[in-house]
Order: C-alpha cells, then sequence, then structure tokens
C-alpha cells in the first residue's frame, strides 16, 4: 500500500528548532531523496574565505555549457556572495572530510576564515579569483548564470552557474573505482523513524556503492 503525501505539512511533523519548515519543505523529511554534498567556496566582502557545505542541488547540461543548479537561503553570506561576485567554486569532498566540512557551519561569523575553520587548504583556480580546495577531490569553477526565488516566499533562491572549469585529481579522472566508493562522492539522506508519529529520524551520510558495472 502507497501513502500519498500532500502539499499541506502534516500536523504532525513538528519543527525541531524555530522556523524549521519555513525553510525546508516537509517533502524533504518525508521522502529522504538522498543528495550528493560538496562545499561552496566564495569570498565574503571582507576578503575572507567563505565556506558553505551544500546539498540538493544537480549538474547537468548539454552542448551549450554544463551547469550547476544549486538552492541557497536568500538571507546566507554564500547567496550575498555569489550575486555580489558573480562566481563560485564546488568542492567535492569524500567522507573522511565530513567532520571538518561540519565544522564550516559553526565557524562563520564575517571575521571568519572559514576554510582555515575547517582545516582546509586554499588553491589558486584557474578561471576565477575563488580559490578551489586543495582536498577536494574534483571541483569545478562556476560563473553566475541566474537565479530565482524557488517558492516566491523570499526564503530560497536557485543558483545556476556555469561551469567554466573543472579540476580533478588525476586517480579519480578514469574509471569508478575512486569516485564511486568510500573516497568518492559523499551523499546526505534523511529518513524519518515513524511517519504517522512524525519522529524526527536521523541524518545519513553515505557513499556509493557500485552493484553492476557495463
Amino acid at each position: 500500500m502507497k501513502i500519498d503525501i500532500g502539499g499541506v505539512k502534516p500536523d504532525n511533523f513538528v519543527d525541531r528548532w524555530p522556523g524549521e519548515f519555513e525553510i525546508f519543505s516537509h517533502f524533504e523529511m518525508a521522502l529522504g531523496i538522498p543528495h550528493a554534498l560538496f562545499l561552496i567556496t566564495t569570498f565574503k566582502e571582507n576578503g575572507k574565505p567563505n565556506a558553505c557545505f551544500q546539498s540538493w542541488s544537480s549538474f547537468y547540461g548539454d552542448c551549450g555549457g554544463y551547469y550547476v543548479m544549486t538552492p541557497l537561503l536568500m538571507h546566507s553570506h554564500t547567496y550575498q556572495n555569489i550575486l555580489r561576485d558573480k562566481e563560485f567554486c564546488i568542492n567535492f569532498i569524500h567522507t573522511g572530510y565530513y567532520e571538518a566540512c561540519y565544522r564550516t557551519i559553526f565557524k562563520n561569523d564575517e571575521e571568519c576564515d572559514e576554510l582555515a575553520a575547517g582545516g582546509f587548504t586554499p588553491e589558486t583556480a584557474s578561471h576565477i579569483a575563488v580559490p578551489r580546495i586543495k582536498e577536494a577531490f574534483m571541483s569545478l569553477e562556476c560563473r553566475l548564470k541566474s537565479e530565482m526565488d524557488l517558492s516566491g516566499k523570499g526564503k530560497q533562491s536557485l543558483v545556476i552557474g556555469e561551469v567554466l572549469s573543472a579540476a580533478v585529481e588525476e586517480e579519480y579522472i578514469n574509471g569508478a573505482e575512486k569516485k564511486y566508493g568510500p573516497d568518492g562522492f559523499m551523499y546526505y539522506g534523511y529518513a524519518l523513524k515513524d511517519f504517522a508519529s512524525g519522529d524526527e529520524g536521523e541524518r545519513k551520510v553515505a557513499c556509493l556503492n557500485v552493484i553492476r558495472k557495463g
């Protein structure tokens, strides 16, 4: 039997922190669709490096270009930095760096060097002023293409960046062994323990496990 979930938040879904369901849709918690995790690097207005631990994004293109599509909180440093400087960098880091990535969430005041807070090493990008992260196995250098208020409520904007250049560690460039395993892409998932009770469930961090080739 399938359970239908409508567009209105179920009454048993209670905010774990004030405003949670202003920022996140109840579908996020109910569905638990996994998304790749990565760090977005930008510069703050004062020139300090900014790092945003991010997910919920898509990567796609055609003969006209390759694009990053990611939602960002409109009040966040990262969103404001991208609007001002028109560039950003997507850095994919494996699960061994999860705690380091998570530290950047809390060390985020205006005067903080957020790459240093996470213990990361900046490296010069080839097409943008924003630094790449040396520890990342893959980095996408992006120029702002467009942005739009997702819901029209001034909460989240869908930021679209055109990928100007990609830097990939040599051992990750061929095959699937490194990219699709413990040393590859890091994923975020959310799973309710009990939909009926609205139990808050658990956040999960995962990597891919290849079960078939060819």
